[in-house]
């Protein structure tokens, strides 16, 4: 028995219930989402999935992803949350050794990007975000600091966390990385109509950031799409969409429309990717989606 999860702060906070519940010395598997929809992860019979998609080796599986919604019958629960954490602490609600209303409400916030342009530009000064921002999805070498944090989380207060040497440590680079995003930001994107389209692929490694910033720098768009090359397979690239923090009135479901490209995400956010070879067309399928500003029929 294994947890997979995802390797943002959803997803660490995920662990950190499901550990609570079945034992601090269950293993934790870290996956990308699209390496799981791909079937590049191997998933093996008991594993219990949170924040990813659907396998049918799991033993349970929770989510809150339209796009990874399943018919098939299993164990757990799925359902439109704000965040995966919200799904499995109220499916064991009443079970926990602690407390852990606080950081799910706090983990509620973070991945449906409830947050205000001070939380935005200044993160540091808000506890569970300066900690959000020391977690690198993207960096498959932080994998023992995902763990030690999934630790953390579930055995100490936030205050001390934040005292921690190498946490400390990640929070300054943080703050002076987001400095160096602004920057790229403003080199590599544009706005078309209601969409501004950040595309680093002229980099050989993107640089990475707080992800609500761009809608800062431009605050009449309502959806952002970054485009990067595929960090190891250099024929592919990945894509990422996102409503506005602060613009609302996107009303494209990203989730949804990323899975016609194998990709997934909630009605905020979403992900991709395919062959670099595909990306004019797919692209302007995208864009046009988002050009059209549609919401869904009813």
């Amino acid at each position: 028995m294994r947890i997979v999860t995802r390797p943002d702060f959803d997803g660490i906070v995920c662990a950190v219930l499901l550990r609570d519940i079945l034992g601090d010395k269950v293993p934790i598997a870290w996956a990308e989402p699209n390496a799981v929809q791909n079937r590049q992860v191997e998933i093996k019979e008991g594993d219990i999935i949170a924040n990813l998609a659907y396998h049918e080796n799991c033993a349970l599986w929770f989510d809150h992803h339209l796009s990874n919604q399943t018919s098939e019958s299993f164990k757990g629960d799925f359902r439109v949350a704000p965040s995966a954490a919200r799904v499995v602490f109220d499916y064991y609600k009443g079970k926990f050794s602690r407390n852990f209303s606080e950081l799910v409400k706090e983990t509620d916030k973070i991945d449906s990007a409830r947050l205000s342009l001070e939380e935005v530009f200044h993160p540091e000064n808000y506890d569970y975000i300066s900690l959000d921002m020391t977690i690198n999805c993207q960096n498959p070498a932080d994998e023992s600091y995902w763990n030690h944090i999934v630790h953390l989380l579930g055995n100490v207060d936030i205050s001390r966390i934040l005292e921690e040497p190498e946490v400390k440590r990640r929070i300054k680079i943080a703050v002076r990385r987001n400095k160096e995003y602004v920057r790229y930001l403003k080199d590599y994107s544009v706005q078309e109509k209601n969409v501004v389209i950040t595309d680093f692929r002229p980099l050989r490694k993107a640089p990475s950031g707080n992800r609500f910033l761009v809608f800062c720098l431009f605050p009449d768009a309502n959806v952002n799409v970054k485009i990067r090359n595929h960090d190891s397979e250099r024929e592919r690239i990945i894509v990422s969409v996102g409503h506005s923090i602060i613009n609302r009135s996107c009303n494209v479901n990203s989730g949804k429309l990323c899975s016609r490209f194998r990709g997934g995400g909630h009605k905020g956010a979403g992900s991709c990717s395919f062959p670099a070879a595909q990306a004019e067309e797919n692209l302007a399928i995208i864009l046009n989606t988002f050009f059209q500003n549609k919401g869904e029929r009813s």
